[in-house]
């Protein structure tokens, strides 16, 4: 058993439909940058729709020199949170960490206690990905009906910074333009992405998410 404790307190609650985005890429000096600074989080329907995807990206803004030397944090924990039931506490838990080159993935699992504390029950291994190198071929494993990946990927998301500063200015002549320019590009995080059937889920029609660090105390 692995004792984690909450290092950042980024906390992004969505409700799963077909889609859900949430982003923030620029965070105190603390965690920016780091294992543990989370820039997005998605939640969405597969391909496949009797499953649904988990994507965690961290550690944004990587130039491609950048994205070459950055590495998950053996110390750092991802984890996504699941509330099938309504109330905002998390049901299940899916958790990802790092071991050597490999990705290690637990649960779904309802977990001992909710809040800003977790530990791992390494009972509920549901499987292991090597972690993809930066310009390698993608690297995915599917194990027991699930899917798992883990290395770079480009930033997906897309922000015009510079328009929205004129518009927070009062000096846009209007609001965001179509098409913006694309502040991201040529920018990278390191992306962890598992592929879970939607029986291992409950059978709630809704789903509430939220994605945490947690770091090894």
């Amino acid at each position: 058993m692995k004792k984690t404790k909450m290092l950042l307190g980024l906390s992004l609650v969505a409700v799963s439909g077909l889609i859900l985005v949430a982003a923030d890429h620029i965070d105190a000096p603390a965690v920016t940058g780091n294992a543990a600074d989370i820039t997005d989080f998605y939640a969405f329907q597969g391909q496949d729709n009797n499953n649904m995807v988990f994507v965690v990206n961290t550690q944004g803004l990587l130039t491609p020199n950048a994205t070459a030397a950055a590495t998950f944090n053996e110390n750092v924990m991802v984890e996504v949170n699941i509330d099938n039931t309504g109330d905002n506490v998390e049901d299940l838990v899916i958790q990802a960490i790092k071991r050597g080159n490999k990705m290690y993935f637990f649960g779904p699992y309802k977990p001992s206690a909710a809040g800003t504390s977790s530990t791992i029950d390494i009972s509920k291994a549901s499987g292991s990905v090597d972690i993809s190198a930066y310009k390698a071929t993608p690297i995915t494993s599917t194990q027991a009906g699930m899917k798992f990946f883990a290395g770079p990927r480009d930033d997906p998301f897309f922000f015009d910074l510079g328009q929205f500063q004129k518009i927070l200015g009062g000096t846009a002549p209007q609001g965001f333009n179509n098409p913006g320019t694309d502040t991201f590009k040529g920018t990278n995080v390191l992306s962890i992405v598992v592929e879970v059937p939607k029986t291992m889920l409950g059978t709630a029609a809704t789903l509430n998410t939220w994605a945490e660090t947690k770091k090894k105390q």
